[in-house]
């Protein structure tokens, strides 16, 4: 069920509106713009009602905020105004809100705008999500990769809880190509995508195709030795995959995995610790490949020794 914010100092006109949608959807009511912000930023929702005039902060200033916020940015707003506010429906569809609600409320209208919006969203959602999976492998793409880090990065800097950055890469891999064919290699990237998958399908877990034969992950919550723990089981899996390499090369097909854990520091940004797992990924290489090398926020280094 499609999730609904209704953000109105007026407990009994946003009752009245739950009252008119909740039969269809799961309706969250608040009454201040700055619980709305916060529900808005902490949860899903694939719509908000939003209220013009409220106290402290108004309508357009929390409109503001929520199309600044990467999270919230694509979430549809509908205006609540009255028959008068013609000027406030204007300077809220100049804003980003995709409709308004007009005072006092007619339900049938009310559903017919609600309903039209939560299906642009659901289209809009589906178009995205085709056009951010990477068609070889099924997982996440560089583009969706690119959106999604800074968001799970920010989450984790407001949360305090760890963050894990994993490079993966195929090794040996453009040997496998010269001697089997890009078809077949074509296989090895997508059995290795899936089988990392597997292993790492929590809501707190994101896979993605970095470029060629290289993978990212990102992990919120778990620490650097359980990461490492964690990561040595999916090198294993992928070496226990059997696919058979060039015979004067290596036995199969394996990875070599580099990463990070820390719990996001003020002073450093994403970058600089993208730049140290994949420092760790080179380290992985350079020390016999089909390893893990990984490190903390105090730059302690863990080796996989083979």
């Amino acid at each position: 069920m499609e999730k609904i914010l209704i953000i109105d100092d007026s407990l009994l006109q946003s009752a009245r509106l739950k009252s008119i949608i909740d039969d269809k959807y799961d309706v969250t009511l608040v009454q201040t713009a700055e619980d709305g912000l916060r529900r808005a930023t902490n949860e899903e929702f694939s719509l908000i009602l939003l209220d013009v005039v409220m106290p402290e902060m108004d309508g357009f200033t929390l409109l503001k905020k929520l199309q600044e916020q990467i999270i919230t940015q694509h979430v549809p707003v509908i205006l609540i105004t009255s028959l008068s506010d013609v000027a406030y429906e204007q300077r809220g569809l100049v804003l980003g809100a995709v409709d308004y609600i007009a005072k006092p409320f007619e339900p049938m209208i009310v559903k017919a705008r609600v309903d039209t919006h939560i299906r642009l969203y659901r289209y809009r959602r589906q178009i995205e999500e085709q056009s951010m999976t990477d068609h070889l492998t099924g997982v996440a793409n560089r583009h969706r990769y690119d959106r999604y880090r800074l968001e799970k990065w920010q989450e984790a800097a407001r949360l305090k809880v760890p963050f894990s950055i994993c490079m993966f890469d195929i090794d040996h891999f453009k040997i496998y190509n010269d001697t089997f064919g890009h078809p077949a290699g074509d296989k090895v990237i997508a059995a290795v995508a899936k089988t990392i998958s597997a292993y790492l399908k929590r809501s707190t877990d994101f896979v993605a195709r970095y470029g060629g034969e290289e993978f990212v992950a990102l992990s919120i919550g778990d620490s650097a030795s359980k990461m490492f723990e964690h990561l040595k089981k999916i090198r294993q899996a992928v070496e226990d995959l059997h696919i058979p390499h060039s015979p004067d090369i290596s036995k199969w097909v394996t990875v070599s995995v580099g990463g990070v854990t820390v719990v996001p520091p003020p002073e450093k940004d994403y970058t600089f610790f993208l730049q140290l797992a994949d420092t760790m990924l080179y380290d992985a290489k350079k020390h016999g490949r089909n390893r893990v090398v990984w490190t903390d926020g105090q730059l302690q280094q863990m080796h996989e020794n083979k």
